[in-house]
C-alpha cells in the first residue's frame, strides 16, 4: 500500500525566481529581453560562421558549436522560467522534469568539453603553428565534436538512470526555477547518497578533466608568447586567448559551486549561480567572443555593408 502511494506523486511545482508580485513583470521582460538576445547573438554567430568560408577552419567550427549549445542550454531553461513567472500554475510533470534536466545536463557537460577542445585548438595553433593544418585536420575536428557531444549525452544519461531509482512520496515543491538534480535529491523519499556520489565523482571529474586541459594548455601558450619578439605577434595571441579565457572563468566558477562541492557545502544562493550559468553566460559568450575577435568582426562588417 506503501509503495502505490509513493508512484502517486507524478507532478512537481517549481518555485520560481521569486514570490513577489511587483517583481515578476520587471523579471519576466529583462529575462525575455535577455533570452531574445541569446538566441540571436548565438544563431547569429553560427549563421556567421557557416556563410563566411574564411572562417571553415576548426578555431570557429569549435566557437559555432558552443554558441549552439549555448543557445540550447538556454532554451531549455528560460522558456519555462518565463511562463511561470506569469503564470498561476507553475506545475510540471515528472517526465517534462527528467526530460529538462536531461537536456539541460547534456548541454552543460558537452559544453565542458567543447572549452577543453577550443583551449588545445589554441595551444597548437600558437605552439606549434607550422604543425598546425597537419595536426588539427578536419578528421580530428570532427572526432573531438563528436566525443564532446557524447561525452555530454552519456554523463547526462548516467545521472538521469540513477535518477529513477528515487521515488517522491513527501513533497513535491522544488525551491528552484529549472529541474536541476541537487533540489530534486532534497525533496526524494529515497537515500539520495549514492546520487550525490557520482555527481561528485563524475561532474567533478568532467571538470577537473576540462579544466587541467585549459590551465596546462595555456600556460603553455603565455609562454610561447612570452617568447614572442614581435609585439604585433602577442597581442594577436593575447586577443585570440583572452576571449577564451574569460569564458573559461565566468563558466567554471558557478559550475564548481552548484555541483562539486558537498552538499552541506553548497550556498545558501545556489540558485544566483544556476541563473548566471543558465541565462547569463549563454548571452556573455557571442558578446565576448566577437567583440574580442578581429576576423569575426571583419566578417561582420562586410556582411552589413553587403545588406546595407
Amino acid at each position: 500500500m506503501e509503495k502505490k502511494n509513493v508512484t502517486l506523486l507524478t507532478e512537481f511545482v517549481l518555485t520560481g525566481l521569486t514570490d513577489r508580485q511587483g517583481l515578476k513583470v520587471p523579471l519576466f521582460l529583462l529575462f525575455l529581453m535577455i533570452y531574445l538576445i541569446t538566441i540571436v547573438g548565438n544563431l547569429g554567430l553560427i549563421a556567421l560562421i557557416w556563410n563566411d568560408p574564411h572562417l571553415h577552419i576548426p578555431m570557429y567550427l569549435f566557437l559555432g558549436s558552443l554558441a549552439f549549445v549555448d543557445a540550447w542550454i538556454s532554451s531549455t531553461v528560460t522558456p519555462n522560467m518565463l511562463v511561470n513567472l506569469l503564470a498561476k500554475s507553475k506545475s510540471i510533470s515528472l517526465s517534462e522534469c527528467m526530460i529538462q534536466f536531461f537536456a539541460f545536463a547534456f548541454g552543460g557537460t558537452t559544453e565542458c568539453f567543447l572549452l577543453g577542445t577550443m583551449a588545445y585548438d589554441r595551444y597548437v595553433a600558437i605552439c606549434k603553428p607550422l604543425l598546425y593544418p597537419v595536426i588539427m585536420t578536419n578528421r580530428l575536428c570532427i572526432r573531438l565534436l563528436v566525443l564532446s557531444f557524447v561525452g555530454g549525452f552519456l554523463h547526462s544519461l548516467i545521472h538521469e538512470g540513477f535518477l529513477f531509482r528515487l521515488t517522491f512520496c513527501n513533497s513535491n515543491i522544488i525551491h528552484h526555477f529549472y529541474c536541476d538534480i541537487i533540489p530534486l535529491f532534497k525533496i526524494s523519499c529515497t537515500d539520495p547518497s549514492i546520487n550525490f556520489l557520482m555527481v561528485f565523482i563524475l561532474s567533478g571529474s568532467i571538470q577537473v578533466f576540462t579544466i587541467v586541459i585549459v590551465l596546462v594548455s595555456y600556460t603553455l601558450v603565455l609562454f610561447t608568447i612570452l617568447k614572442k619578439k614581435s609585439v604585433k605577434g602577442m597581442r594577436k595571441a593575447f586577443s585570440t586567448c583572452g576571449a577564451h579565457l574569460l569564458s573559461v572563468s565566468l563558466y567554471y566558477g558557478p559550475l564548481l559551486f552548484m555541483y562539486v562541492l558537498p552538499a552541506s557545502q553548497q550556498a545558501d544562493n545556489g540558485m544566483m549561480d544556476s541563473l548566471f550559468y543558465t541565462v547569463i553566460i549563454p548571452v556573455l559568450n557571442p558578446i565576448i567572443y566577437s567583440l574580442r575577435n578581429k576576423q569575426v568582426m571583419d566578417s561582420l562588417t562586410k556582411i552589413l555593408k553587403k545588406n546595407i
